[in-house]
């Protein structure tokens, strides 16, 4: 089992409006909570927070420790600004290590589908993430699909196919699509499209 990245945090006072202030100090505001929990106002460095959200993302374990205390989080719930992009707020979402819990989980495609390579089709890709269920050290950080074997128009792969590991429940519809080969477009198609 690998170690889990631990990220320090205070309890926060500043509330409200000075939050954009704490931000300016390079201070990241974010709020504990969880089943039978007691929500928490807490701050951490934003450096801090940015390493271990690249690292850990939304469904690894994080050790969050609050004065002398050790609590097991998953980051939940960040808020991004929509121009940087960059981290504005977070929730803590404190686990109980013996509880499953529910997360999504990106879908994420590996290899170029056959019908691709023969230029027959071209591959889409319409569900990108599949919620789960798992305890939280079981929860994997993303499922990957193999696509190669695609090779036909109209082929095409569902959540059934996915492999999520084990421990793992996939909660979303087994028959969902996750990805399909679809026709290419041909010239005188897109040229009729662009007509009407």
């Amino acid at each position: 089992m690998a170690k889990r990245p631990t990220l320090k945090a205070e309890k926060r006072q500043t509330l409200g409006k000075q939050v954009k202030k704490l931000r300016k100090e390079g201070v990241f505001p974010s709020n504990i909570y969880g089943k039978d929990i007691k929500s928490l106002a807490v701050q951490v460095p934003y450096k801090d927070f940015e390493a271990v959200y690249k690292e850990a993302g939304e469904t690894g374990l994080v050790d969050l420790q609050v004065d002398s205390e050790i609590r097991p989080v998953l980051i939940h719930n960040v808020q991004k600004d929509h121009i940087t992009k960059i981290p504005l707020h977070a929730d803590f979402y404190q686990v109980n290590l013996k509880e499953k819990v529910k997360t999504m989980v990106p879908v994420i495609t590996v290899g170029e589908p056959k019908a691709v390579v023969d230029k027959l089709g071209i591959l889409m890709q319409t569900l990108n993430e599949v919620e789960v269920e798992a305890l939280p050290a079981d929860l994997p950080e993303k499922i990957e699909v193999n696509i190669e074997t695609l090779a036909n128009v109209g082929d095409q792969m569902a959540v059934s196919d996915l492999k999520a590991g084990s421990g793992v429940s996939v909660l979303t519809d087994a028959a969902q699509i996750v990805v399909k080969i679809a026709a290419l477009v041909t010239k005188e198609a897109e040229a009729e499209a662009k007509a009407e």
